[in-house]
């Protein structure tokens, strides 16, 4: 909507021709992209050693394929609603059309928070680890947010270009990271000095120990899965390839985790390996690395885990200009973000503001000395994942919703009620763990502010969402009447 002269309501203007994208990808692209962004090398270095030192659970192989079938059951009512709604609004078009369209723009708003949290923390981790990386082999000190400001720059200028650009990079970089893990995990299982114990998948040892803050941490590993939704105006087939990637990318994320956790633990000894963890932190793939496949391969390891962060960076990116996209083309944000590029039919003013926010904050971080890791990735992305549990809680409650106003949809009984009614009651169960253990994951005492300061960040983004569209179905009610609708059907 514009106003005239006299300021009365005036129809907006029309779109332009490339405000469609390209249908370039299919379901391989989309698996690449989902699998990226939850950085399978980092969890290999960072979170399996973080979860088996800090909670003392060994049975954490076990746990991460048991949040697998939670996200599957997520996943399936999750592909009933893509095979309806085709738009790239993902959570945002998805609570619109389930719970209302009010609700639908609080979704959009911690959505823009949590992805931009999340890709924004792994800046930070990116710059941290480059920087010692480059440090310990040439002596050479770079200050941390400099390389984070020339990475942000590599991965504006890929998500500014088509996405098949972007894709065609992320297929690279993932092939080295599973194919760097894979060799990893053959070399601890065949050097395993207890040899292979299958204690780490029994029951008994997935609750031996800090089970809450556990799940928190195996689940956070698999965030980035739901974005498949995000590229459905940019895939052939968008009713089946969004649903096909998201079960595949569920089931590679599930078993190769729960496969390396298994390896590292072998690696190091069953009986101590949750002891070596909390020694050895991070450090403990490499160290385990040096010992059973040699210190050429664990050099590569850290180079790759830089190539593996990079690869986050790029899918979250992506996933955060495609989401200003959608909410520019409905009016909820201006509308000039809702254009496509002429040439590349990229969501290049998302793909530029999503840049632009991460200078903004990185450089804020930066001039206050705030630590890379400690600070900006451990603050931001505890920020975001739990955004994102919260939104995949209300995805849940809009399929059921969604199904139960269209019983004229021809979908089964497990994918329109059964299916999302477990992950829900799965998923409302793992954000209070999440809430109520966030000043473990934060690494702060349960009386930091800082505890409860990030959490009621999302909250005011729900609100801050939930006001504005109060207020655009009042003053701008055609713009609220679109909100969601572009999602397709």
């Amino acid at each position: 909507m514009a106003l005239d002269h006299q300021g009365s309501a005036s129809p907006a203007p029309p779109l332009s021709p490339t405000t469609v994208p390209e249908r370039r990808i299919g379901v391989a692209g989309i698996v690449f992209v989902v699998v990226a962004a939850s950085a399978p090398l980092t969890v290999a270095a960072g979170g399996v050693p973080q979860s088996l030192g800090v909670t003392g659970v060994l049975g954490i192989p076990l746990l991460y394929l048991m949040t697998a079938v939670v996200l599957g059951l997520f996943s399936a009512g999750y592909a009933a609603m893509s095979r309806h709604i085709t738009g790239a609004g993902a959570f945002y078009a998805y609570t619109a059309q389930g719970l209302g369209r009010t609700p639908g723009v609080g979704a959009a708003f911690v959505a823009l928070l949590s992805y931009n949290a999340m890709q924004i923390g792994i800046a930070g981790l990116f710059g941290a680890t480059t920087a010692e990386f480059i440090d310990a082999r040439t002596g050479v000190e770079i200050p941390w947010w400099v390389l984070v400001l020339a990475c942000t720059v590599v991965v504006g200028a890929l998500g500014y270009r088509r996405v098949d650009v972007g894709v065609r990079v992320l297929a690279v970089l993932l092939v080295l990271e599973f194919g760097t893990v894979l060799v990893f995990d053959i070399g601890q299982f065949t050097h395993a000095p207890e040899g292979v114990s299958a204690t780490p998948l029994t029951w008994g040892a997935a609750t031996d120990g800090s089970l809450g803050v556990a799940l928190c941490c195996v689940f956070a590993a698999y965030m980035g899965f739901e974005s498949a939704a995000l590229y459905s105006e940019e895939c052939r087939d968008p009713r089946r390839t969004v649903a096909r990637a998201t079960y595949i990318a569920v089931g590679l994320i599930g078993v190769f985790y729960a496969a390396t956790a298994w390896a590292m633990v072998s690696g190091a000894g069953t009986s101590r390996a949750n002891r070596v963890a909390a020694e050895q932190g991070p450090q403990m793939m490499f160290t385990l690395s040096d010992s059973s496949l040699g210190t050429v391969f664990s050099d590569f390891a850290q180079l790759f885990l830089i190539t593996s962060l990079l690869a986050a960076l790029l899918s979250f990116h992506n996933a955060v200009a495609r989401y200003a996209r959608s909410l520019g083309r409905e009016g909820v944000l201006p509308r000039a973000l809702g254009v496509l590029h002429p040439r590349h039919t990229s969501p290049h003013r998302g793909s530029l503001l999503q840049t632009a926010v991460t200078v903004i904050v990185i450089g804020v971080f930066a001039l206050a000395g705030r630590d890379p890791v400690a600070d900006v990735f451990t603050w931001l992305t505890n920020l975001g994942a739990l955004g994102v549990i919260l939104l995949l809680f209300a995805t849940s409650a809009s399929v059921v919703a969604y199904f139960v106003r269209h019983p004229d949809l021809t979908e089964p009984l497990w994918h329109r009620l059964i299916a999302p009614l477990l992950s829900g009651a799965a998923l409302a169960v793992i954000f209070w763990l999440a809430l109520t253990n966030f000043s473990v994951q934060l690494g702060v005492s349960s009386g930091n502010p800082l505890r409860w300061v990030l959490p009621c960040l999302i909250l005011i983004a729900a609100g801050a969402g939930g006001v504005w569209g109060l207020w655009l179905r009042r003053a701008r009610p055609e713009a609220y009447a679109g909100i969601g609708s572009s999602a397709g059907g």
